[in-house]
Formats: structure tokens, sequence, C-alpha cells
């Protein structure tokens, strides 16, 4: 039997994730932009990446355009949430992040009048809410959590956020990083999570301090947040610069 050698991808990955981004987007978009799709050399890689980053950017500023901080997300009941909650990450779960809680500082930095770190006992001494949730996927599969912590909108204004900026930002301990726009990071039910159910988040969940957002998909939740910044200029996300649409709220 002839043994066959194993295929090394190392050189074909940037082609790989430029192929997967290009079919997430493709698949994002309206029968209007395909449409104008129709007029593009589809061998022409560079061509139809424009035009998809195009389009994902104007479907950014029309979800925008439509959010309302108004607009509440679904909430449950505690018979209601999912148990088992599901881990999810880019990574296994062995390989979640060890924080030492008494060491953890959050740090700020940006547009803020006050730029000091925060450590978890003063975090807990703001207003707290609890919410019960549904978690939704971009592979398809959603759960109901219970989340405790203290709003975001709240926080940013303890900290002396120029709420008139643009953007908020997150970097986490897993390498994780993402951003919202202002108006979700102040809506009512954006919050930075130190709860999950009744205890501390569990590491898996994204111990000390995760991001909860519900009315955005899930990757615009980031776990275990170092540190958060308030800009003007575009952020970016791990898998929003991947080609992944920014604003993705529901």
């Amino acid at each position: 039997m002839v043994k066959r050698k194993a295929i090394d991808i190392t050189d074909h990955r940037r082609e790989l994730g430029s192929l997967q981004r290009r079919l997430f987007l493709r698949g994002t978009l309206s029968l209007g932009a395909v449409s104008m799709l129709s007029g593009c050399n589809l061998q022409n890689g560079d061509s139809v990446d424009r035009v998809l980053w195009a389009m994902s950017r104007w479907n950014d500023r029309v979800q925008a355009w439509l959010f309302s901080q108004e607009k509440l997300a679904p909430t449950y009941t505690e018979a209601q949430i999912t148990r088992p909650f599901p881990f999810n990450a880019f990574y296994p779960e062995d390989s979640v992040p060890e924080i030492d809680g008494a060491d953890y500082k959050l740090e700020v930095s940006g547009l803020v009048d006050n730029r000091r770190s925060w450590s978890l006992s003063e975090l807990r001494r703001l207003p707290q809410v609890s919410q019960i949730t549904r978690h939704i996927c971009i592979e398809g599969w959603s759960a109901v959590g219970q989340w405790a912590g203290v709003p975001l909108g709240t926080f940013l204004k303890t900290i002396g956020a120029d709420l008139t900026a643009r953007y908020v930002g997150f970097r986490c301990a897993d390498r994780y990083y993402t951003s919202l726009d202002m108006a979700t990071a102040l809506h009512p039910q954006t919050i930075l999570a130190l709860d999950f159910g009744k205890d501390p988040l569990p590491e898996k969940y994204g111990y000390p301090l995760k991001l909860r957002v519900p009315t955005k998909l899930g990757f615009k939740n980031p776990k275990h947040i170092g540190a958060l910044f308030v800009t003007n200029d575009y952020p970016g996300g791990y898998w929003e610069d991947q080609g992944y649409n920014w604003f993705s709220g529901l």
C-alpha cells in the first residue's frame, strides 16, 4: 500500500482564509448586491473582495441606522436556561486562560477622563443588574443563560468617557479583541458581566469579566476582558477583520 504524504496547509492559510471570508460575505449579500456583482469578473479575487467589503460596510451603516436603544432583546425565566450552557471559543476548552482575580485589573484608555485601572472588587461596588437572555452564535446554535454585572453605560459614565465617541473597544487575555458602536455600548442590556448564574463567571465562560450584549451575535461578546478603550478610530475585531459583519446586530 502506498503511504500518502500528509498535506501541509501552512502555505495555503492565507488563501483559505480569504476564501472563507469571501464565502461568508457573499452569504450576507442582498439580491441588489448580487446583481451588482453580476458585472464583476469572479476570477479577480481582489475585485470581488473589494465589492464584498464595501457591501459589508454598507450593511453596517444600515443596521446602525435601524438600531434603537429602546428596543430590548427578549428575556427568559430561570426554567428556560440552557443546561449545560455550551462552551464556545476559537480554541479548545483546555486552552482557556487562567487569570488570578486577586491581581486582576481592567485597564482603561482612550477618550476618557479617568484612565486608572479597576479591580474586581471595585467593579462589584458599582450598580449591578441581572439578565436572562439568549446567546445567538453565528454558527447556527443558540442558548439561554443568566448573567449579572455592571451596565456598560454606567461604567462609561463613571470613567468620564466621551459618549459622543464612535467606538468602545475590548482586548482580552485570550488574544481576542472586538469593538462596539457607542449606541450599543449604552444600550441598557449591555453589561460587563461578572457573574454567570448565581456565581462568579467560571473560567470557561469568561472569568473574570465578560461583555454581554444580547442585541448582538455571540462573537461580539468577548470573554476574559483585560482592557477597554474609547476611540473614534475604527478598532475592528478578531473575526471582523477576517470578514464577519462588524455591526452584527439582531
